[in-house]
């Protein structure tokens, strides 16, 4: 298709068609559609005969009818685009991002979002509004469990991988998508963890932290871009320079922005923009292409265009961008893209796909304690599992796209599966954030087995875009049937489902072993299960700190240092010492913590040089030896700059390798550190690496086993 021809026919109304989307049901009843939400949109029917994409789709057929019947009304006979938020799994759910990340498995995680894309594919989806890379170090934001924690170079690997992923071996096969990195930038960094507030950082901080994880997304070919909906340094995202100097200018981007869900008619609300016109030429004149479900560009591009405040080349160049993507997925040729319910059938929920949903969840499950407790014996006559996650389906989590809780295995089915039904014993013991009727009976069940799996957590829903909280205690009266339970069989594993680290003190006082399995999807109760009796060893590190109290709320592994640094975990006051009265400083579990049930040891770090010259390399060298049975550990690499113009974190992670080792296994881990490695934003914002020297460590943030220096001349 030569669509620079296709763009001299369109009609100036046609074009501004392209640069819009709107939900499906606005197609899927015309009548509907014209007298209910398309007029409080202010369409008329010749508009939406030209609307350019469409999401929120219910399935293949549903995606073939609007196509048809679009393509039917079309004049120029474009078809349309089909978008879709599929963040984990379509109808095979795997774990949350957050928890995908704590795997740091990239492999792992394209295996995912290649099954995600044959799904969501052969379901009508071309466009995936995925990944979220969104820097964030406060617990409390809701959406966090969208993302991959709060290291940008974890964020940014794991990113490119499910770009990888979605669009497999190019994005117009028919079992891959296009993906929309977002939300371009700082969305995590919403002031007191609260969604959609305004964020407000320095440039630095945005070079630092929030920009490299977008930038590694596009590198990975993702072809469209979404800015978030809240102001950053006091200009909403949507309409912020920031998409045209950094963006456009400075890394040649000529995809396609699209905004967020009416996020240019909120313009008003954010108090930017007088009126819809006004909301319009402002976003439009930044370069974001495609309005999302509201309508300031249908009803105002044309008048703006008349007074000479857009040009006609911005609107040809917008629509090319949208045309060039229709056109490299091939909509052209196949305006289905693939979509075939037979074959999307034939992959929901597939024995393929259970089995990888499983794996990621095995692997994305973080072992937080064990004091010799798991993993458990499968000889064990009686087990009881308590609490109120033990038998609920409702562990896919936030975003789970199509995937159906009915469909999930529970924890106590992973349990009666694996070691029959009559051994294992239920009590719920109380509601997740409700009352603890059943404390007795949970009792009398932790009593009457050998051991016991206290499932405990926070509702799915209390997590997720718009679902942020103040408190992330266990909600309800899940510390109080902790209490109980292992008072009454000290053999308790406590395992947390939520959608974000939460500040669980109490739960690590008392239990003897605790195990971090977030939101794992379908296949979280067997992989429970695994985990729990040794079938599976657990490898899954921490991609966010673990807060002890939400006080401490924004806790981050790579905060720089001050004139009065306090580095101890010592809870006590020490005074004039950046600190508190009531809390130790450092987390309850760092960034990168993680146990496994084999026995790793870092036995020598090996430098090739202790001088690094600018354009050379240093090599390093970890030696470990497996001391227990068969497992894969996650080696970590951190450094920190001793002395610079500015000041540099306490410790930043600069490479990582998840290895495997057999029983009694040795490996030698060698790492490359060049100096960009070394390199950081200045004042003056230039990317530099001052000469000076270097510390290297091995081991997780905040606990090293292993270090050394070297200098850079």
């Amino acid at each position: 298709m030569d669509v620079n021809a296709l763009l001299k026919k369109m009609t100036l109304r046609q074009k501004i068609g392209q640069l819009t989307q709107y939900n499906a049901a606005l197609f899927t009843d015309s009548e509907a559609a014209v007298t209910g939400p398309a007029k409080k949109l202010g369409l008329s029917p010749e508009d939406l005969k030209t609307v350019g994409s469409v999401l929120n789709f219910s399935g293949p057929a549903e995606m073939k009818r609007i196509q048809d019947e679009h393509l039917a009304a079309d004049p120029c006979g474009i078809p349309m685009v089909f978008m879709m938020d599929v963040i984990h799994g379509y109808r095979t759910v795997y774990p949350i991002p957050l928890a995908m990340a704590c795997s740091f498995d990239p492999e792992l995680v394209r295996e995912c979002a290649r099954m995600a894309a044959r799904e969501a594919s052969a379901s009508g989806v071309q466009v995936d509004f995925a990944p979220m890379v969104d820097y964030v170090k406060d617990a409390r934001w809701g959406r966090i469990m969208e993302s991959s924690g709060e290291e940008p170079l974890l964020a940014g690997i794991m990113g490119a991988a499910q770009v990888s992923g979605y669009r497999g071996e190019g994005i117009d096969r028919p079992d891959s998508m296009a993906a929309c990195v977002k939300h371009f930038a700082a969305y995590g960094l919403a002031e007191a963890g609260r969604d959609y507030n305004q964020s407000d950082c320095s440039e630095r901080e945005l070079r630092e932290h929030c920009l490299p994880a977008y930038k590694a997304c596009l590198d990975a070919r993702a072809k469209l871009v979404m800015p978030s909906f809240q102001s950053m340094n006091g200009v909403p995202s949507t309409v912020n320079p920031l998409l045209h100097r950094v963006l456009r200018e400075e890394w040649g981007y000529d995809g396609v922005v699209i905004s967020d869900y009416n996020a240019i008619g909120e313009l008003k609300k954010h108090g930017v923009a007088e009126d819809e016109k006004q909301a319009a030429q402002l976003a439009f004149g930044h370069e974001c292409d495609v309005e999302m479900c509201s309508a300031a560009y249908f009803h105002s591009l044309e008048e703006l265009l008349a007074e000479g405040k857009v040009t006609e080349e911005q609107i040809d160049r917008a629509v090319l961008r949208v045309l060039r993507l229709k056109e490299e997925l091939g909509l052209f040729e196949d305006p289905y893209h693939g979509a075939d319910e037979e074959r999307a059938q034939s992959l929901y929920l597939c024995g393929e796909h259970r089995a990888l949903a499983r794996r990621a969840a095995e692997e994305a499950a973080v072992l937080l304690k064990n004091d010799g407790l798991l993993p458990f014996d499968e000889g064990i006559k009686k087990i009881a599992v308590i609490g109120p996650f033990a038998d609920e389906h409702g562990i896919n989590g936030s975003w789970s796209c199509r995937g159906r809780d009915e469909d999930t295995v529970t924890v106590r089915q992973g349990l009666s599966r694996l070691l029959g039904e009559d051994r294992v014993i239920y009590a719920p013991g109380c509601e997740a954030a409700g009352g603890c009727e059943g404390l007795d009976k949970a009792e009398a069940a932790a009593k009457a087995a050998e051991a016991a799996v206290l499932c405990l957590g926070e509702p799915q829903g209390y997590s997720g875009e718009g679902n942020c909280r103040t408190d992330i205690r266990l909600p309800g009266m899940q510390s109080e049937l902790a209490r109980r339970v292992i008072a009454a069989n000290p053999n308790t594993a406590v395992l947390i489902f939520s959608g974000r680290p939460l500040a669980i003190p109490e739960i690590d006082e008392i239990a003897p072993a605790i195990m971090q399995l977030w939101f794992p999807g379908t296949e979280g109760g067997n992989a429970a299960a695994d985990l729990l009796f040794g079938r599976a060893n657990p490898s899954g590190r921490l991609a966010m700190s673990f807060p002890r109290s939400v006080g401490q709320c924004p806790v981050y592994y790579d905060h720089t240092s001050t004139g009065r640094p306090h580095f101890t975990d010592r809870a006590e006051h020490r005074g004039y010492a950046s600190d508190y009265i009531d809390c130790a400083v450092l987390p309850l579990y760092s960034f990168g913590h993680g146990l496994s049930y084999s026995e790793f040891i870092y036995e020598e770090m090996t430098l090739s040089s202790h001088e690094l010259k600018s354009g050379g390399a240093i090599e390093v060298n970890v030696r470990i030896r497996n001391n227990g049975r068969a497992g894969s550990e996650v080696v970590q690499l951190y450094m920190r700059d001793i002395a610079a113009s500015c000041t540099r974190p306490v410790q930043k992670l600069i490479a990582f390798e998840k290895v495997h080792f057999e029983a009694g296994g040795e490996r030698t881990v060698t790492f490359r550190v060049t100096e960009e490695m070394l390199g950081f934003w200045n004042f003056d914002m230039q990317f530099v690496t001052e000469k000076g020297d270097f510390e290297l460590m091995i081991g997780y943030a905040d606990h090293f086993v292993l270090r050394d220096r070297f200098r850079y001349v």
